[in-house]
């Protein structure tokens, strides 16, 4: 076979793949060779990741690749942002990482605020402002473990630190730095302010690079293990939502993105950050994209409390298939309850659908009682959330935005889909499922110079990946149901 061949190692908050890219003739092909769950561990109260089990299982993957004995050019790992792991040169990880729902960020990020006006950290950072941050994950290990912090040598994200592992070179890349809340877009560097306003050690702040460093070979061990030979290391865009950014299959400039899955990730791809008042009031952030580009957007919840609902429901005993799940929600009633998604109590697990009833309880509303009435309420929320989003972008930027694209695995919720053309009166263009491993394998092809550019990446995802158009329907029922949203956020 012909072409070129990278490994794209996509790390979600849930589970994790090894995929196989082939770029020939203009068109990229993926084969997913491995996947496995990469779920949170509770030990002593604390949600923390098993970060060299997640090694472990990707390893495996690339030793499945290996036996197809084809030329492989390179592999390189996205995962999600703000997690790190902390080490010293000869001890690999000093205690397991924290996963960023765990709970002791709750007093440093109010602490922080206190010493350091919002004001402060946006002109420094253009970072939407939530507790999981980097920034005050880091300060809790200030408090709670100094001596840790100290003894550290280095920190890195998660995707990152599997790239030294696979390396030997400890270097972090701009879109995951961009995500910690300690980066300054404006400079390209860390910020010395905060880092000296916080007096936080300097020596564990890594060396920041550009999507699309190489970094060197596999480290012999892993060359050994895995049977990969003359494979190179390079940093993609290693936060998943910037490398499925630089896939979106767009043209022009009157479009915005929304990278679909547990998390809802919305906003427009910008030549410069936007670091004025109005956008911190907002709570939008500027994370670094491919190519020195920004990503103006909107960290919101997504398919994380539909994904809350289904877990309750098995602890009780009922299962149900997306596709019943769809049909019920189907036939419920249109536009009966809404809730905020942005709402606390819904950013925390355990027994959504309780917390959903309470809150249409305490608004007034009619209570969910069967699953179509819980995922109707849900999805139609998103959408309404999704409206309010996209406006406040435009009052933000002046974008005019006439399209949407959905990419991810939330694009492939066809009434999601539909119910966000309805509540934006946008056309929706959703698709490729697989965005993020595309945009790592394309982007590892830009850095060996099998192509040229984001926009030529851009044109092999239109020439490799079918997409489906949802058109806007019944708009005024929408409209109206627009304001019963926007005044929950009074009542929230």
């Amino acid at each position: 076979m012909n072409g070129n061949y990278y490994i794209a190692c996509d790390l979600g908050a849930g589970s994790g793949r090894v995929m196989l890219g082939h770029l020939e003739n203009g068109r990229v092909e993926l084969e997913e060779i491995h996947r496995f769950i990469s779920e949170p561990v509770r030990v002593f109260g604390t949600l923390r990741w098993d970060v060299l089990q997640i090694f472990h299982e990707l390893k495996r993957g690339l030793a499945k690749v290996a036996e197809r004995n084809l030329p492989i050019a390179s592999v390189s790992v996205d995962s999600w942002g703000v997690d790190y792991v902390l080490f010293r040169d000869d001890v690999p990880q000093l205690s397991p990482p924290f996963q960023y729902r765990d709970a002791r960020t709750d007093a440093t990020y109010e602490a922080a605020l206190a010493k350091a006006t919002p004001e402060v950290i946006f002109a420094n950072t253009g970072i939407q402002f939530m507790s999981i941050n980097t920034l005050y994950q880091l300060l809790a290990d200030q408090d709670n473990t100094p001596g840790l912090l100290q003894f550290a040598e280095q920190f890195l994200t998660i995707g990152d630190y599997i790239n030294f592992l696979f390396s030997g070179v400890a270097r972090m890349d701009e879109s995951l730095a961009s995500t910690t809340q300690l980066y300054n877009p404006r400079s390209r560097k860390w910020s010395e302010e905060l880092i000296r306003l916080f007096e936080l050690p300097h020596k564990i702040f890594p060396e920041i690079v550009p999507p699309g460093t190489p970094l060197g070979p596999l480290l012999p061990e892993i060359a050994n293990e895995t049977k990969l030979d003359n494979v190179q290391v390079i940093t993609t865009c290693s936060h998943d939502t910037g490398a499925a950014v630089a896939a979106v299959p767009a043209e022009g400039n009157d479009w915005a993105y929304l990278s679909s899955g547990t998390w809802s990730l919305i906003g427009v791809e910008l030549a410069h950050p936007l670091l004025d008042d109005a956008a911190r009031k907002h709570n939008f952030t500027n994370e670094a994209g491919y190519g020195g580009t920004t990503r103006f957007l909107k960290n919101i919840i997504g398919m994380w409390i539909l994904q809350e609902c289904q877990r309750e429901w098995r602890k009780q005993g009922r299962e149900y298939n997306y596709d019943e799940l769809t049909r019920m929600a189907e036939e419920a009633e249109p536009l009966r309850s809404l809730i905020n998604p942005n709402a606390a109590r819904f950013w925390k697990p355990d027994d959504m659908p309780a917390k959903i009833q309470s809150y249409c309880e305490q608004t007034a509303q009619p209570i969910p009682d069967t699953p179509g009435q819980f995922l109707r309420c849900v999805l139609e929320s998103l959408a309404l959330l999704y409206r309010q989003a996209l406006e406040e972008i435009h009052e933000v930027t002046g974008r005019e935005i006439r399209t949407l694209h959905i990419v991810g695995g939330g694009s492939r919720n066809r009434l999601l889909n539909q119910f966000s053309a309805d509540a934006t009166g946008r056309n929706i263009i959703a698709g490729p499922v697989e965005a993020t491993a595309i945009g790592n394998v394309l982007i590892q092809a830009i850095a060996l110079g099998d192509l040229d550019s984001l926009d030529a990446l851009r044109k092999t995802v239109r020439e490799s990946f079918a997409v489906e158009t949802f058109h806007p329907l019944a708009t005024l029922s929408w409209q109206e149901a627009y304001g019963r949203f926007t005044a929950l956020d009074l009542m929230t």
